[in-house]
């Protein structure tokens, strides 16, 4: 068989990065790390392609060369999504779907021939069998969750790997906290399935025998979600593997704010070479909070805690949220004093929505609240279902807050904060590529020359300078952020 897998193109958000990646010279931050695991569940003597929209264009020929086009994406890539559907529908070229929009939202995507849901672990290997047979069916799906012992090595030779900012890696499954708008319980189970040691170790070496070094994205819904499994095992087998091979690698991954009751868990992370938490923080409101199910969020001094995991030496990113039932009318100038204090520069700020699978989506169906299925887009303004809080209040408070943490003035005020607090790690490794040396050159020009307010970029340049030299690749990588940023938020 020909399978060519097809990555949709990710639209402009604050997690595309499309405007920061370009000073370094590549096209995209992340991988399709779904895409090229599930390549390893394939058949050894099938030839597999790999389109990522987000860093090459899809050509008719590339359709037509396939016996199967396999595509897999999230709310986020819908419209890309149904844009290469309808193509090869045109083409009369089979399509295979899965991935998390697709296990949510298939039934109202038209035009696929087989959707294999859920995890493929479990559901692939039965459309192989089938397809074997001569009888493929139109779903394959399942309520079990799989041993994560069984996923394969992704396949790294089908990337080309140094058009991306960062490699990704999965190490666990799943979450044991249950927040109401979240729909990761429902897709990769209440209880986090780990791989073992030698499993994971393994990735990390066939990470490092593609030739990849630099920064390494660990997916996890939480990867903290057993504490105690990481502590005792696979924190010292990385740090293990990271001092033998000298430290090729930096990492960031998703935590949970219960992080900061285990100086341990963090002082071994950090050991390990993790450099970057993102941390769903949410708000402010502790009514909000336990209106939602964020319990270990509620009766917690986020500014406290994100100041001590600053010194520790990870920097955090914060998911923030508005529109919650309980939120009152100064909800914007709460958020904008709890970023501005903790000094989380890099902080994604959206509207609830409901994803379908989620409890909330259940509690605002049965409510009559709910408009349509979410897009997952966490910039463009939209709202799936009606807010308790006048629509227009909300909105205008939304684009304001999004507007004043961004502005130059604020936005270079907090990664001050964050610097005066931020403690590299002893055993960091500062190593300066080529492509570093051309993103500084490249944010002189743009931010320093081009941009309208560039006294900004120039004050944190000689006070990162002279002040914290160490810190000053991390303050012009700030800078960079802020740029994509103010980008973004001029489009909402």
């Amino acid at each position: 068989m020909k399978v060519l897998m097809i990555y949709p193109q990710t639209p402009d958000t604050f997690w595309s990065f499309k405007n920061a990646v370009r000073f370094v010279s590549k096209k995209a931050s992340s991988i399709p790390l779904g895409l090229i695991t599930v390549a390893g569940l394939l058949p050894a003597d099938w030839n597999i392609r790999l389109i990522d929209l987000n860093i090459t264009n899809l050509k008719d020929k590339d359709i037509l060369w396939a016996d199967f086009v396999f595509l897999s994406g999230m709310n986020i890539h819908l419209e890309s999504f149904q844009k290469i559907v309808r193509r090869c529908n045109e083409l009369n070229v089979k399509v295979v779907a899965g991935g998390s929009m697709a296990t949510m939202e298939h039934e109202h995507i038209l035009g696929v021939d087989h959707f294999i849901l859920n995890e493929a672990e479990i559901t692939l290997p039965q459309f192989l069998e089938d397809l074997k047979q001569g009888n493929p069916q139109p779903i394959y799906q399942t309520t079990e969750f799989p041993d994560i012992a069984k996923a394969p090595l992704p396949r790294w030779d089908l990337l080309d790997q140094q058009k991306y900012v960062s490699m990704d890696l999965q190490y666990s499954r799943g979450c044991p906290f249950n927040c109401e708008f979240c729909s990761i319980t429902t897709l990769n189970g209440h209880k986090p399935r780990t791989k073992s040691r030698t499993q994971f170790l393994a990735e990390l070496d066939s990470v490092y025998a593609s030739g990849w070094r630099g920064s390494v994205f660990i997916v996890d819904d939480n990867f903290i979600g057993n504490r105690k499994k990481l502590k005792q095992e696979i924190l010292p087998a990385m740090i293990d593997w990271a001092e033998e091979h000298n430290y090729p690698f930096n990492y960031g991954t998703e935590t949970s704010i219960n992080i900061c009751d285990d100086s341990e868990l963090i002082d071994l992370m950090v050991a390990a070479g993790f450099e970057h938490i993102f941390i769903g923080i949410e708000t402010p409101n502790h009514t909000s909070l336990t209106e939602c199910g964020k319990y270990q969020n509620v009766g917690r001094d986020i500014i406290a805690s994100v100041k001590q995991l600053h010194q520790k030496g990870l920097r955090v990113s914060g998911g923030f949220i508005i529109g919650f039932d309980n939120d009152p009318e100064d909800i914007f100038e709460a958020q904008i004093n709890l970023i501005q204090k903790s000094g989380v520069v890099t902080a994604m700020v959206g509207l609830l929505n409901a994803p379908t699978g989620s409890r909330l989506y259940d509690r605002l169906k049965n409510e009559n609240r709910l408009l349509n299925f979410f897009n997952g887009n966490n910039v463009d303004g939209s709202i799936n279902f009606v807010p308790k809080m006048n629509y227009k209040l909300l909105m205008n408070g939304y684009v304001s807050l999004l507007r004043f943490i961004y502005a130059q003035p604020n936005y270079y005020r907090r990664v001050i904060t964050f610097l005066k607090e931020y403690q590299l790690p002893l055993k960091n490794k500062v190593s300066v590529t080529i492509h570093d040396i051309g993103a500084l050159f490249k944010s002189i020009w743009k931010l320093g020359v081009l941009e309208h307010g560039r006294h900004y970029y120039w004050r944190l340049f000689f006070y990162t300078l002279f002040r914290f030299p160490r810190k000053f690749p991390t303050a012009i990588t700030m800078a960079i952020y802020g740029y994509h940023f103010r980008k973004v938020v001029r489009t909402i």
